[in-house]
């Protein structure tokens, strides 16, 4: 069976009044992502990049929500992240 693994560079600080969130950033979590699959006894099948919108907000679950909405009159914030696709052996 396949299963996944997303890194997602980390949010240090909410956003505020007049202030941007802040973020890990993408390369910090490929390295996460090599890391781990140096040291898992997995067969890794596909390793990708995916984009999607408002993973930190607190009305969404993060990279495996099944429904992430944007508007277009509400501001919304693109994340990237590593996800490794892989199967145990």
């Amino acid at each position: 069976m396949f299963d996944f693994k997303d890194f997602i560079p980390r949010q240090f600080s909410p956003p505020g009044f007049l202030k941007r969130a802040e973020y890990g950033s993408f390369d910090d979590a490929a390295s996460a992502a090599a890391q781990w699959a140096k040291s898992k006894d997995a067969r890794i099948i596909n390793v990708e990049t995916v984009v999607l919108p408002n993973i930190h907000d607190s009305y969404e679950e993060g990279s495996t929500d099944a429904a992430i909405n944007t508007s277009g009159k509400m501001h919304s914030s693109w994340h990237q992240f590593v996800r490794v696709w892989y199967e145990e052996v």
